[in-house]
């Protein structure tokens, strides 16, 4: 069974590369992560205990969710899969009904994504990130330094190549954990959220910015928020990325010619108001998005929204409800 998904996956892979969804598919690494997918019919599960096919005797694994009863588990599919480090897990597909969405809480907020504060909203709250990502960034570098020191091909470099796996996936841990604690805040806190549609793959491109971007993982901070405002049937509405947040007056509408990334704070030629550059982002795509949500107002889906003349271009993503996949 475990064969037979591989070849289904493999023809999925190139049905989506010949109509032009995805990439070439590549062949796997033997180093990196190993999974095996057993369909209804390859598994037992009985009273919490799971039997794969050709095998005699139960698969012992530990239980994460204290709040679901195993003995009432009914997945559809299973997926064993070996990390990088040595460590392996076993992930249990199950089918639900529809979440409830979340009640209305009448608020709408803007949210600028930076560097030294992973976020800061309308509101004049900020997301600093936690100080413990650094800590283990700096403990994976030097994992890699010992790694790299070892001979080729020796016991010792395999042993240090565990070592940095293992280094990888705290970092990984930390930084999902901290999106999906930022992100279901956000989601909870507001009916409308509004975001600008960063280039994250052109901005990497920069050497200097290049690993703080990637720490900061903006991409997965949207992917987050797409589906949590989907699953809670909130409004997520993407602000076009040439739209000026930062360099435009909150208060008056003047835009600046070209202010640098070093200038934080910054004083209207205009209007004379004090702005903190961050802060005065997030405002302005606060009140984009309320333009843009009073132009789709009515409309199921909003996507893709283009307006004409001198207004720049922006997007938006009206999220309903619907049934939900959830993998345990």
């Amino acid at each position: 069974m475990p064969l037979q998904q591989t070849l289904r996956h493999q023809h999925t892979a190139f049905q989506n590369f010949f109509a032009g969804r995805a990439r070439r598919p590549r062949f796997k690494s033997r180093h990196g992560r190993q999974s095996a997918h057993y369909t209804r019919s390859a598994f037992r599960m009985r009273n919490g205990a799971l039997t794969l096919a050709k095998t005699r005797f139960p698969l012992r694994f530990a239980w994460s969710f204290n709040h679901v009863d195993l003995t009432v588990l009914a997945p559809t599919m299973v997926v064993v899969s070996r990390e990088q480090d040595g460590r392996w897990y076993v992930t249990f597909a199950v089918d639900i009904g529809a979440p409830a969405p979340a009640g209305p809480t009448g608020h709408v907020i803007g949210v600028d994504l930076g560097l030294t504060n992973l976020l800061v909203t309308s509101d004049g709250e900020r997301k600093a990130t936690p100080q413990q990502l650094e800590i283990k960034t700096r403990n994976l570098a030097r994992y890699q330094r010992r790694m790299a020191r070892c001979l080729r091909g020796s016991r010792n470099r395999l042993k240090a190549k565990v070592k940095v796996a293992a280094a990888h996936r705290k970092v990984c841990n930390a930084r999902r954990d901290f999106l999906h604690r930022t992100t279901a805040q956000l989601v909870r806190a507001a009916d409308t959220i509004a975001i600008e549609d960063l280039h994250v793959a052109g901005m990497i491109r920069n050497r200097n910015l290049a690993r703080a971007i990637s720490n900061a993982g903006w991409g997965e901070l949207r992917r987050q928020l797409e589906y949590k405002c989907e699953r809670a049937g909130r409004t997520l509405i993407v602000i076009d990325r040439w739209f000026p947040s930062s360099k435009k007056c909150s208060a008056c509408g003047h835009v600046l010619v070209e202010p640098t990334l070093s200038t934080r704070h910054w004083t209207c030629p205009n209007c004379r108001t004090r702005h903190d550059r961050d802060l005065n982002a997030a405002k302005n795509i606060l009140a984009a998005g309320r333009a843009v949500a009073r132009e789709v107002s009515g409309d199921a889906c909003g996507a893709d929204v283009r307006r004409q003349g001198l207004a720049l271009p922006l997007s938006a993503v009206k999220q309903e409800t619907r049934a939900a996949r959830h993998s345990a």
